[in-house]
């Protein structure tokens, strides 16, 4: 089970121009394994040598379109990045943002082409992600569907282990029944502590249906170093608000 679903692969030419120019820098081209979501059984990730250097690293899983794994990369030299994203449209829009910054193209982003889920856990030592983003997911609204959701013990035992003791996982969603559901995975979880424990809910209305008993408090005020991307004006456009969350991981 996996939860996204591969869609068109044809790019545009300003896409295909941004992708014949900056894919070999900056995605990873691993082995695959049994899917091409999938990485090898011998594929190996040595984050030194992709960077050429040791520091902290921010992974996004499911990076989209670019907006912030780009930004955050051009405004944090100091740290490492990588985006996590199947869809090749939106890793070909990532690099047309990174064609953009030209001269200045940054050198701490790199792109992984693979299933988080099962890739990550395979790539990355245990604690050497610092700050782990999941913006914006799939809500996959339908209740036969909610297995397919991101935010479920599956993905939380393969990536949380990956997160350094102290380190930050932050959430946005623009639904608030995924936002419930995201309160009951992450509040259960032993590795968790809550940023915000007394945050409120965001402010105003809301066009879908809030869940009956969703916490008024423990919620993480807009994350500063998460721009507006399209996602959440297409939530905003709709009347729905936007929840964020933030979680350290406790010290084992």
């Amino acid at each position: 089970m996996v939860s996204f679903v591969r869609r068109g692969e044809r790019l545009t030419p300003s896409r295909q121009t941004a992708w014949d120019r900056l894919a070999d820098p900056y995605v990873l081209d691993l082995p695959r394994g049994e899917r091409d979501t999938l990485p090898a059984d011998d594929a190996a990730l040595d984050l030194e040598k992709v960077f050429g250097r040791r520091a902290e690293l921010v992974v996004e899983v499911g990076s989209g379109l670019g907006e912030n794994i780009v930004a955050a990369a051009a405004a944090h030299p100091e740290r490492d990045h990588l985006g996590v994203e199947v869809y090749r449209p939106g890793l070909a829009q990532t690099l047309s943002r990174l064609d953009r910054l030209r001269p200045a193209l940054p050198q701490n982003l790199r792109l992984l082409p693979l299933d988080a889920q099962r890739a990550l856990p395979a790539l990355l030592a245990p604690g050497s992600i610092q700050e782990l983003w999941v913006f914006f997911p799939d809500p996959w609204p339908k209740s036969r569907h909610h297995k397919r959701r991101l935010i479920n013990p599956p993905f939380l035992d393969a990536v949380l282990p990956l997160l350094a003791p102290g380190g930050t996982f932050r959430l946005a969603t623009d639904w608030a029944q995924y936002a419930g559901h995201m309160r009951e995975q992450l509040d259960a979880h032993e590795d968790l502590e809550p940023l915000h424990p007394d945050g409120p809910r965001p402010e105003g209305t809301t066009t879908d249906d809030v869940p009956p008993g969703l916490p008024v408090e423990g919620w993480a005020p807009r994350f500063a170093g998460r721009v507006k991307t399209s996602f959440e004006s297409k939530g905003r456009a709709a009347g729905r608000l936007v929840w964020d969350l933030a979680y350290t991981r406790s010290a084992p």
